[in-house]
């Protein structure tokens, strides 16, 4: 019986995406078909989602665990496109707002650094592009079929 768990345990793990963006996809595409129901669409043709340097999100492993997450929704064959703001700090001693960067985060004014962070740590949900199946509903406009749908909601 311990021969056969050691030979278990011997076997090379599958490579899963990280827990922390897996749970993150999962819930842009919760909110994802959210939107798609409200809008009667038949499949999500492209996500846009913007990440700030300092939200905590690998970005290659987000890409990973969006091609797992999708997999049997009405997103299965959806594009993820992330977008990427810089950092922007506003200094406590001269109020002035500057770019900074994740290993320097200081007033690029003065250089102190006592500052708060105003742009850089957000994860937000951007454009959700939705193709609506029109052979079963009432007859639309065809400029209509497929429709954008800006979100600034947090993801």
């Amino acid at each position: 019986m311990m021969r056969f768990l050691a030979m278990i345990f011997q076997a090379p793990l599958p490579k899963y995406p990280a827990m922390h963006e897996l749970a993150i996809c999962q819930d842009v595409l919760s909110q994802v078909r959210h939107l798609a129901d409200k809008r009667g669409a038949s499949r999500v043709d492209r996500i846009v989602v913007i990440i700030g340097p300092l939200a905590g999100v690998e970005i290659p492993l987000l890409e990973r665990a969006f091609s797992v997450a999708r997999s049997g929704t009405i997103a299965a064959n959806a594009v993820l496109d992330v977008e990427s703001t810089d950092i922007v700090v506003q200094c406590r001693t001269c109020s002035v707002r500057s770019k900074a960067s994740i290993g320097k985060l200081t007033c690029g004014s003065c250089g102190d650094w006592r500052v708060d962070v105003r742009q850089g740590e957000e994860m937000l949900l951007k454009t959700v592009e939705l193709s609506v199946n029109t052979d079963d509903q009432l007859p639309v406009d065809p400029a209509s079929t497929t429709s954008t749908l800006r979100s600034s909601g947090h993801v």
